[in-house]
């Protein structure tokens, strides 16, 4: 064997805004959790357990993020996703029946229904609806670690304006990773990646030891770090920073060479939903009538052309072990490179989103598992680590102050910053001003004002999610985003003045409390 020269750090950031309608069944957004589940979460866990059957020592880290955790754990959405994966194993059924004629397509059907029949298994009978604890059973042995993330993924390099709800934002982040975990995160990825200084301190007073930033954040350091993106460095106020290493992200990300792109990869825009006959379809898509992804996709890639081939399953293994073999070889020289110029062994950072893994790019999990296992059994020059495992190893490294940044387009605010979305922010700014007003105005309340106190932050946070803000950038679902927006400050609007001049309506403090129902157990003095 040779020695290690340098290691590689995957982080997987596993993140949904809060959706929760109890009032209806028609609210197409919340399909975005069952997809993940299916199409990301449950495939991580199955290929880390396949990992650890075979023997193989591996290491992974994800955000799970407090919006992802409350959902999960939320007993309305488990029953809803077991109601969704039915209907999915009822128009899977059918899809055999329908497909019986053409072999290739009644093969795929017949895999599509043993998948979704085999979730329903998973979650059920063997993870007993708790995907939290299935998570927190591999961080207890070791091969995975479990990082935080703000409250609602507020963006800090905006919301920092108002330093206490940045506080709030890291404060209601730790506390909610405690409570499903047991113990305190000692990494955070900052929503969006967006850095600024002034969130040191806080991170700081909220035990964090590091964050995850976008490669320029590093590159841009001051004083320019030594050994870019492939050291940590450590700010003034004492949080350490790792960078996104710009290689292996683009090997990933690349919506142009990117191993995604592979012509032999499921295609995700064709699926049924949009191709199947309107009258038998209809039950399966949008409650309105709208033709939507059901998850059931046939084609391939195949090219960059309107003609698509049929999916083949054992040539998208192929191809997905091909490319870990890949990215492998790259890392085992661009390690072999850099460390002949390093007096501590390089950690090569891979930050990506989860759900990159399995519900964009269908293979992920199966060609993380394929090269989890290359890297265990073959020869190499580096090996896994966390990034808490990598500051326990090698505790020395630059003092340097990070750059402002985030990995949005262009690696600034832009995303959240926009002609298409400014005027939420002064919204924004004003409710937390006026939150932090409340919370010196009526310190330590009880009863019923505390009660109303306590949804004011919860709608403030649910406003503050950066997804909202995302959507409306990118164009899609952007009613449903604003309706968000809307909503959220217009409860704690009301609720603000309600609270000011007595005159508590109990009735809309019990309807929006149980809409708006994340962190039971906060504290509005956070904001004091």
């Amino acid at each position: 064997m040779q020695n290690k020269n340098g290691y590689v750090s995957f982080i997987l950031h596993a993140h949904l805004p809060f959706i929760h309608h109890p009032e209806s069944d028609n609210y197409l957004e919340e399909s975005w959790l069952y997809e993940a589940i299916s199409e990301t979460y449950i495939p991580l866990l199955i290929n880390f357990q396949k990992l650890v059957d075979e023997g193989v020592n591996f290491r992974i880290t994800m955000s799970m993020t407090p919006p992802l955790l409350s959902m999960l754990d939320n007993k309305l959405l488990q029953r809803k996703y077991i109601k969704y994966l039915k209907k999915m194993i009822e128009l899977s059924k059918k899809e055999i029946t329908r497909t019986s004629n053409d072999e290739r397509l009644n093969k795929l059907s017949h895999y599509y229904f043993e998948r979704y029949s085999n979730d329903l298994h998973i979650f059920k009978d063997i993870y007993n609806c708790n995907l939290i604890d299935a998570f927190k059973h591999f961080q207890d042995i070791g091969v995975l670690e479990i990082i935080t993330c703000g409250a609602t993924h507020g963006y800090f390099p905006i919301l920092y304006l108002n330093e206490k709800t940045v506080k709030a934002q890291i404060a209601i982040g730790v506390e909610t990773y405690e409570k499903y975990f047991g113990k305190k995160p000692r990494g955070i990825w900052l929503p969006e990646c967006g850095y600024v200084p002034e969130s040191d301190k806080y991170l700081k007073e909220f035990g964090i030891d590091y964050i995850i930033t976008e490669t320029h954040g590093i590159l841009y350091a001051d004083p320019t770090p030594i050994y870019g993106t492939f050291a940590p460095i450590v700010s003034p106020e004492g949080v350490i920073a790792f960078g996104r290493d710009i290689e292996s992200s683009r090997q990933v990300w690349s919506s142009i060479n990117g191993y995604p792109g592979d012509y032999n990869y499921r295609e995700f825009y064709r699926d049924i939903g949009y191709e199947a006959d309107y009258e038998y379809i209809k039950p399966y898509i949008a409650h309105n009538g709208v033709r939507v992804h059901t998850g059931i996709k046939y084609y391939r890639i195949t090219g960059d052309t309107d003609f698509k081939d049929y999916y083949n399953i054992q040539w998208a293994n192929d191809s997905a072990e091909k490319q870990a073999g890949h990215f492998f070889d790259s890392r085992v020289s661009q390690i072999k490179n850099l460390s002949q110029y390093m007096d501590t062994p390089p950690i090569i950072l891979c930050p990506y989103d989860a759900e990159l893994y399995g519900h964009w790019w269908y293979e992920g999990p199966y060609w993380l598992y394929t090269l989890f296992k290359k890297i265990y059994y073959d020869d190499c020059n580096f090996e896994l680590i966390t990034p808490s495992e990598y500051i326990d190893k090698y505790p020395n490294m630059q003092i340097s102050s990070p750059c402002r940044s985030s990995w949005g387009a262009n690696g600034y605010s832009g995303v959240w910053l926009n002609q298409t979305n400014d005027y939420v922010h002064r919204h924004l700014h004003v409710a937390g001003d006026r939150m932090c007003e409340l919370a010196s105005l009526f310190p330590n309340s009880k009863g019923l004002l505390k009660r109303a106190l306590n949804q004011c932050a919860r709608e403030l946070l649910l406003a503050q999610s950066s997804d909202w803000l995302f959507i409306i950038t990118n164009g899609t679902m952007v009613d449903y985003a604003k309706k968000r927006i809307k909503d959220h400050i217009g409860r704690f609007t009301k609720l603000y003045y309600q609270i000011k001049e007595n005159n508590i309506d109990e009735e809309f403090l019990k309807d929006i409390s149980k809409k708006d129902c994340i962190f039971p157990n906060i504290d509005y003095m956070i904001y004091f």
